[in-house]
């Protein structure tokens, strides 16, 4: 059972840039694709990016050209890098790699 443990959540006024983390611990097998998802209140959860093990990457186009996934797969980590963050990006965000983590609050206000 894959535990996936998000960091990297916070305030960030509008245009600026956040880091998020997913770090899975537990077996891997079969896992072939890591996913960011994000909850804003009064809305159903959505899939913002994810990446294959080897390394094909997709996005919403609501962040494309904005966010970049990547993985260190030495590392078992996967990163959301965001940019230019507007306020509608603010959600919880989830990590999915086998299974879900509780989620970092990325909130974008100023």
């Amino acid at each position: 059972q894959v535990q996936p443990l998000e960091s990297g959540g916070g305030l960030v006024q509008p245009g600026g840039s956040l880091r998020l983390s997913c770090a899975a611990s537990g077996s891997r097998f079969g896992i072939t694709v890591t996913a960011w998802y994000r909850q804003a209140p009064g809305k159903q959860r959505e899939l913002v990016a994810s990446i294959t093990n080897s390394g094909i990457t997709n996005y919403v186009d609501a962040v494309k050209g904005r966010f970049t996934i990547s993985r260190d797969n030495a590392k078992n980590t996967v990163s959301l890098q965001m940019h230019s963050l507007k306020p509608e990006d603010t959600a919880v965000y989830y990590c999915y790699s086998g299974g879900w983590g509780q989620g970092t609050q990325v909130t974008v206000s100023s």
